[in-house]
């Protein structure tokens, strides 16, 4: 007979769900350096801001007013999620999301989760470095597309990484959890022990409560997206060399956003394996 323990012990040990989380928690402490090149590459925008023309930084902020509907809706940036689960959907069958979800919660081994993972942050990776050197030729005024471009495509890759470790984005505290991490991959060091903290009680079970009322405005989370790399940025203003440095720089920004998601998604569904392991040896 199949029991409930039979079905995650198949899947993972708790030493070994221990051990991956010592590694995420290894990971974390390593975020926390860098407060010196962060804070000076806010500085530059200060700059930008001063010489970019009225209509361009009007367009820029329709676009960021825009993206603070995701937080409520969803909007135009939820994904399709069928194309992500279908992944892990067993071959023939007709199983519906929620189902797909709780064959990951329960059955699916951490590691073909991070397969799949990988393969986003890959992919979507790619794309970003080819939107940074496509908006790269104009220089300043191409730079007005390319951070609402960046910030979009950054909400899609953590959505997709929610639903390969069984969230869903659908669900407003989902999304509020996603900005979290857009806004820990942009943050200072005190920034990002903070976001830590917050996201912690989504571990104890307090999607709902601490952490809305924690969450700031959209407006300051997209001005700190966009700040953080404003030194780098700066390079991809000059026309035709800016292709060069905003595919570099895309690049590496949706790297770290997706290594991000990665990470702090892992660390949620191992918590909650180690939870029920406990409480089924109870």
């Amino acid at each position: 007979m199949i029991t409930e323990w039979n079905i995650l012990t198949n899947v993972e040990s708790t030493e070994f769900l221990k051990e991956e989380l010592k590694k995420i928690e290894a990971w974390e402490n390593e975020q926390k350096g860098l407060w010196f090149w962060e804070k000076i590459g806010r500085l530059p925008f200060l700059l930008l801001d001063k010489i970019t023309p009225k209509f361009i930084q009007e367009k820029i902020g329709l676009a960021i007013d825009e993206l603070g509907n995701y937080i409520q809706t969803g909007g135009q940036y939820l994904v399709n999620e069928e194309t992500i689960l279908k992944k892990f959907t067993p071959e023939g069958s007709a199983w519906k999301p929620d189902e797909i979800r709780a064959h990951l919660r329960d059955i699916v081994p951490i590691r073909k989760m991070d397969e799949a993972a990988n393969e986003i942050g890959n992919s979507r990776t790619k794309m970003a470095a080819i939107q940074g050197a496509t908006t790269g030729i104009g220089g300043i005024f191409t730079l007005a597309i390319d951070i609402p471009v960046l910030l979009g495509l950054s909400l899609k890759v953590l959505q997709e990484i929610a639903l390969c470790y069984g969230y869903d984005p659908e669900e407003k505290s989902e999304r509020i959890f996603i900005v979290k991490c857009l806004q820990f991959t942009s943050s200072d060091i005190v920034g990002k022990k903070a976001i830590l903290e917050d996201l912690a009680s989504y571990n104890q079970g307090n999607q709902n409560n601490q952490i809305v009322s924690q969450l700031q405005g959209w407006r300051e989370v997209v001005t700190t997206y966009r700040d953080s790399f404003g030194w780098k940025k700066l390079f991809q203003m000059v026309p035709i060399a800016g292709i060069i440095f905003g595919a570099l720089i895309n690049r590496s920004s949706m790297s770290d956003v997706a290594d991000a998601g990665k990470m702090l998604y892992r660390k949620r569904r191992i918590l909650e394996r180690l939870k029920e392991l406990d409480s089924v040896q109870e």
